[in-house]
């Protein structure tokens, strides 16, 4: 039996307009560290906007997602377009301001965000094969406007934020408080999440908490 493959949802390189590069490589270590190979997918547009990583202040330019995603890829990524479920035994999407913005447009809308369209097909096409999804950091916002256009109420969190839990629910999930070394898992629906970023402080607790979402998701796959 050949390795497991993973896909993985990236949308930029850096937390504040993109992935989040911590919680990113961590997954892909984990996957690598579990014997499973992962797959790097990214929208192929252009980010909502860039940041400047150091001051905080927004930049007047425009970047590629997928470009600016393969500097975590080491160039091994495809266009989400062409990622299909009937090639992946799992799916997990990193968090960072971009999974939010680009991948979902919960940061500007909340719980009545709009998810972006290949987000959303390939999160649907995962559910109705019966595969599991990982979300980590802010992450499970979008996933769970994603999961309620599925018709799936879940068991989600992010951490101990009060409003995307009370946004979580309003989407028809029920959030669950986490500490970032932990991850919760809804066997029923096959989604595992973690907080990490939301109320994590160090990339410690983030490893364990997403080591132990990879292997959750492995384990179901």
């Amino acid at each position: 039996m050949g390795k497991k493959r993973i896909g993985v949802i990236l949308c930029g390189c850096g937390h504040r307009d993109g992935s989040e590069v911590h919680e990113a490589t961590l997954t892909l270590l984990a996957i690598d560290l579990a014997g499973a190979e992962a797959l790097c997918f990214a929208p192929a547009g252009e980010a909502r906007f860039v940041r400047d990583h150091l001051s905080g202040d927004e930049l007047p330019e425009r970047r590629s997602m997928i470009v600016e995603s393969a500097r975590i890829a080491r160039g091994r990524i495809d266009p989400l377009a062409e990622a299909r479920a009937a090639d992946l035994d799992a799916l997990i999407i990193p968090g960072g301001q971009g999974a939010a913005l680009n991948l979902s447009s919960y940061l500007a809308d909340g719980a009545r965000c709009s998810v972006e369209p290949e987000t959303a097909r390939l999160i649907r096409e995962m559910a109705a094969a019966g595969k599991p999804v990982g979300a980590i950091c802010i992450a499970p916002a979008t996933l769970a406007r994603a999961l309620e256009e599925a018709g799936i109420s879940a068991v989600l969190t992010a951490g101990d934020d009060e409003d995307v839990a009370r946004d979580v629910e309003a989407m028809g999930h029920r959030h669950e408080r986490s500490l970032p070394t932990e991850c919760v898992i809804d066997r029923k629906n096959r989604v595992v999440t973690t907080p990490a970023y939301m109320n994590a402080r160090s990339i410690g607790e983030v490893w364990k908490g997403v080591g132990k979402l990879v292997d959750a998701v492995i384990e179901m796959a």
